[in-house]
């Protein structure tokens, strides 16, 4: 009786610690999973302050956050007005290139905008076949930064006369003159439009 006292006496200890270490590992689970979801709703408050503060036109989505690079700006970027306008300029040229275009000139207007105070144009004529200008317009004013064309005149290459203004409410307006007598000989069309961005301003 005296050997197995202690022989229950350590079975006794062994339980206590193996009870100790269950109660241990319970409590430390769900301290875990208290921190972890206190991280996500903080996370969660965080993005939705984010997604706030975008709709409220306060600043542009933070690097990383989700859906950032798709919807990216609806302002155009830049330290200062001038390279804002230089930035919008490029725009125009590159949506010139990817539709198959060629731009023949273009001029930044950084003056007094009939739009209001922020605004920046940039005026371009571009040579371009008559099928592809509904791309031209669609790449320009999808997506963001919002750009807008208005005016656009269209006129045939080798022709004086202009052929007729389109409508720009959308990207999808029908040119006036359009059809047989509104292309040029090989297809091809000049255009003259005037695209316009805001700028945010210095931050």
């Amino acid at each position: 009786m005296t050997a197995a006292a202690p022989a229950r006496s350590r079975r006794t200890l062994a339980l206590a610690a193996l009870g100790y270490g269950a109660l241990v590992a319970v409590l430390l689970a769900v301290a875990f999973g208290e921190v972890a979801d206190m991280l996500a709703k903080r996370a969660a408050v965080a993005e939705a302050q984010d997604l706030l503060d975008r709709l409220e036109g306060r600043r542009p989505p933070r690097p990383g956050a989700a859906g950032a690079e798709e919807r990216g700006s609806p302002f155009l970027e830049g330290a200062t007005v001038t390279v804002a306008g230089a930035a919008l300029a490029e725009r125009v040229a590159a949506a010139a290139d990817a539709a198959g275009g060629h731009l023949v000139s273009s001029s930044v207007e950084l003056g007094a905008s009939p739009l209001g105070p922020g605004f920046v144009a940039v005026s371009a004529t571009i040579d371009i076949g008559q099928e592809d200008l509904q791309n031209l317009l669609y790449d320009i004013e999808a997506g963001q930064p919002f750009l807008f064309v208005d005016p656009l005149v269209v006129q045939a290459q080798g022709q004086g006369a202009a052929l007729g203004q389109m409508d720009t409410e959308g990207t999808e307006g029908r040119m006036q003159g359009e059809g047989s007598e509104g292309r040029g000989q090989d297809g091809r069309i000049q255009v003259t439009l005037t695209v316009h961005g805001r700028w945010r301003g210095a931050r």
